[in-house]
């Protein structure tokens, strides 16, 4: 390769950075900070996704756990109706089956007979 010489000290004047190893460095170190930026990119898309994954799988998760909660509300509720219920019920058994026995006591029919009495 030819190079011009100054002719005043003999040095050269037109360097060609072409050759230059600190030249290629550079440009192989900007194609690796792009090549590394591209790569952090897909990492962050990819996190990003993840991410994403996670926030609605919470947030299936949360709404699932919202409903199963009214649910257990809404039974727990009809628990204490049937509850209530059965107590009602059981005094109105109670009441039914004291007016029963008043009546077969009144009854001639329902009285107990006395067999000693009426063989002799």
């Amino acid at each position: 390769m030819d190079l011009p010489i100054d002719e005043e000290d003999g040095t050269f004047t037109n360097i060609s950075l072409a050759d230059d190893p600190d030249r290629r460095s550079g440009r192989l170190s900007s194609k690796a900070e792009r090549a590394h930026s591209t790569m952090m990119n897909a990492d962050m898309d990819a996190v990003e996704a993840e991410n994403q994954v996670e926030l609605e799988e919470k947030t299936r998760l949360i709404n699932q756990v919202l409903e199963l909660q009214h649910t257990l509300e809404d039974l727990s509720a009809r628990v204490d109706a049937v509850k209530e219920e059965n107590l009602k019920l059981k005094s109105e058994n109670q009441v039914l089956g004291q007016y029963i026995e008043n009546l077969m006591s009144a009854s001639s029919v329902f009285q107990t007979t006395d067999t000693k009495s009426k063989r002799k």
